[in-house]
């Protein structure tokens, strides 16, 4: 019999083989067909690290895959067809990466989950679609929404000229997955951006409010994320100066609070002292970017998530070895990234991140450091 990772190689080989082979003929019968998909290999490596009651975890290191492989289809100038399928756990919505070694002998079976499936529509300044896609809301980072979970519903936009700058209205019902492909609760929000161009450079400042509407029963979801209401203000912000024509500095900043006000069933089963743990706040600053062959990037992060100041079910799962099994839950924390990357080709880049955080309210700690190589087509 093979071994579970070899196995996941042997598919995720074969997988591709088609998805190239496809992604390099567009059939005559079908001009509306776009395809597109990418690869991620990486290797991982978790040390330094205890649980919130003091005890240590073992050292670990891990290979892993990603693969997504998705398609647009115009049916009118105004209305179009996605669908994307992805590898992952179908127990996580936050992460579709296998791990095809481990250090620890904790390995995936290959799995594909379709995550995105939705029809389009976009006439001039108004967007709109429906069904399952990726968040609608503009971030510069991923504290709030982690950029793998894809709700299900109806979201909206409408761009309008406001002076030098584009105000872009985002509103949206969504229903929230639980794991990789089943549903539990909703999320309705709505967005104002404003994005202008500065001389050089451009700057984007944006606000929303969302309000999560728990319900019990959620199969995957840790904590009673699921069944917990949330209402998020954020306030986020981006500016960009061209130091020179392909040399960007990028300044970038999220600002969280949940105006929820709980009682200590409410926040069950942490503790009654987290009522009042609901804000958050990141910021970043970057050099950089990865449009073309030769170019490089350098990006430092800090963070401080309050344990409720967003939905860690939803958030991202980047920074730390928080949570159980194929469900992260990274909130709760401090600390940075140091982020670098190189760009072989447009289509090809290599990147590290490195991270260390403390919890801001248990002894629970860790150091991590990942290394992707990214190809997409």
């Amino acid at each position: 019999m093979l071994y579970p990772s070899i196995r996941a190689t042997l598919a995720l080989g074969a997988l591709f083989l088609v998805a190239a082979s496809a992604s390099a003929y567009t059939p005559k019968s079908a001009p509306g067909l776009t395809l597109y998909g990418d690869l991620r290999v990486r290797y991982e490596w978790d040390w330094d690290s205890q649980t919130g009651a003091g005890v240590p975890r073992a050292d670990r290191d891990r290979s892993r895959i990603r693969a997504r492989i998705g398609a647009t289809y115009k049916l009118a100038p105004a209305w179009s067809l996605g669908a994307r399928l992805r590898t992952g756990d179908r127990r996580s919505q936050q992460s579709p990466h296998l791990t095809i070694y481990s250090s620890d002998d904790v390995t995936d079976d290959f799995a594909v989950q379709a995550d995105k499936y939705f029809v389009q529509y976009k006439e001039g300044a108004f967007t709109a679609w429906g069904g399952r896609n990726g968040s609608p809301f503009w971030h510069p980072d991923e504290m709030f929404i982690d950029e793998d979970v894809t709700p299900t519903g109806l979201a909206g936009s409408y761009d309008a000229k406001v002076g030098p700058g584009t105000l872009t209205t985002t509103v949206a019902g969504l229903y929230l997955p639980d794991g990789a492909v089943d549903l539990n609760g909703t999320l309705a929000g709505g967005q104002l951006k404003y994005t202008a161009p500065l001389k050089p450079g451009s700057f984007t400042v944006a606000a929303g409010i969302y309000q999560f509407d728990g319900k019990d029963g959620a199969k995957y979801l840790l904590n009673r994320n699921g069944a917990r209401d949330y209402l998020v203000g954020v306030v986020a912000a981006q500016l960009v100066i061209p130091l020179t024509k392909d040399l960007p500095l990028t300044f970038g900043g999220d600002l969280m609070n949940n105006f929820e006000d709980y009682t200590a069933a409410d926040v069950a089963p942490a503790a009654a002292s987290h009522v009042d743990d609901t804000t958050g706040f990141v910021f970043s600053v970057g050099l950089g970017q990865l449009k073309k062959a030769g170019d490089w990037q350098l990006a430092y992060y800090y963070a401080n998530i309050e344990t409720f100041a967003v939905n860690a079910s939803y958030s991202q799962d980047d920074w730390a070895r928080f949570g159980a099994g194929p469900q992260a839950q990274v909130t709760d924390f401090k600390g940075s990234e140091i982020r670098g990357g190189y760009a072989f080709t447009p289509n090809l880049n290599l990147q590290f991140r490195a991270f260390w955080v403390d919890a801001i309210t248990s002894v629970q700690d860790g150091k991590r450091l990942r290394i992707d190589l990214n190809w997409k087509f």
